[in-house]
């Protein structure tokens, strides 16, 4: 390829969009992040999409730079094959032919993938994972999703939703997770349930009620919103409550691990997302539970995403490299 080729990349969330022009390196030569205001309808989301992938073509030729590929992440549900964003709440997207309507836009090969299986492919291949033919890369945010990397290609399942380890069930009865179920991995560890699950917590030790599976006391109520960061810090200095439901996430995390382990055998877990900002006061206590839950299956190396949230839009640039 020639030093001037760059593939045009987008990640894009429910909130905003990263964008970049990356290297067949992996090397992003210029970023940009837009507003997706999905509140707008998934019509005017797509409009927006088609614009800003145009514009950075234009702008990579403007700087000497040939746009050789298209390469664009969604969340929610994705027919890779057939170029097809399937479903996604977060954008309201529900079988828009992306990948053809940004082709026909733009002129280029264009490839469309999972925000999730494209920053693990990332990871993967560059990041953390990198020189190790098995990843399970698993981001914790607002929810939980995971990608199985294998040599270089992350898996997409018969139906494109492969990775949905959040809903992998560890709580029976437990909480009830956004999918309609109880007790799903997601309901329980996620950055979002954390935060849901400590705030509750609180209010049960001031009324003397049990809420969300949580049975506490002696502390009293703060009346703000409390972030899982929080929690953790929280938790680290001490806090009983937050000591508990910072514990019970750590265990039904290590609990999803392991079955990830049981049915995948990976040489490396790659954690990632704003869960993984705990550091030490997530990694440590995670691998030990982890340690403890492996019999026969051998204990994968567990570590922390390095690219942050840089990943999407470089694993969305080699998904395009590789459909080209």
């Amino acid at each position: 390829m020639s030093p001037a080729d760059v593939v045009v990349a987008l990640d894009v969330g429910g909130t905003g969009m990263k964008c970049a022009l990356v290297r067949p390196d992996g090397t992003a030569v210029h970023t940009e992040r837009h507003p997706t205001d999905a509140g707008r309808g998934p019509d005017a989301v797509i409009e927006t999409i088609l614009d800003v992938a145009d514009g950075l073509a234009g702008k990579a030729r403007a700087d000497g730079l040939d746009p050789v590929a298209l390469g664009i992440a969604v969340p929610g549900v994705v027919d890779e094959p057939a170029g097809v964003a399937v479903w996604s709440a977060n954008v309201g997207f529900r079988d828009v032919p992306l990948r053809d309507l940004a082709a026909a836009r733009l002129g280029l090969p264009t490839a469309l993938g999972h925000d999730v299986r494209v920053g693990g492919l990332a990871e993967a291949r560059l990041g953390a994972g990198r020189g190790t033919g098995h990843v399970l890369f698993v981001a914790v945010g607002t929810g939980i999703a995971a990608a199985h990397v294998v040599d270089g290609s992350a898996a997409t399942g018969a139906h494109g939703a492969a990775g949905e380890i959040g809903h992998i069930l560890v709580r029976p009865g437990g909480p009830r997770c956004g999918c309609g179920r109880d007790g799903c991995l997601e309901a329980v560890a996620s950055a979002s349930a954390i935060a849901r699950r400590y705030s509750e917590a609180l209010d049960a030790a001031t009324t003397g009620t049990v809420t969300g599976g949580v049975v506490t006391g002696g502390t009293e109520k703060t009346g703000a919103a409390v972030s899982a960061a929080e929690v953790a810090d929280r938790a680290a200095a001490g806090e009983a409550v937050a000591a508990r439901v910072w514990a019970e996430a750590v265990e039904a995390l290590a609990d999803g691990l392991a079955t990830g382990q049981a049915l995948f055998d990976v040489q490396t877990v790659v954690v990632g997302g704003g869960l993984a900002q705990a550091g030490p006061r997530l990694f440590d206590p995670l691998r030990a539970a982890l340690r403890e839950r492996m019999t026969f299956h051998r204990q994968p190396r567990l570590v922390a995403a390095a690219l942050g949230d840089g990943a999407g839009c470089l694993g969305a640039a080699l998904l395009a490299l590789d459909a080209r």
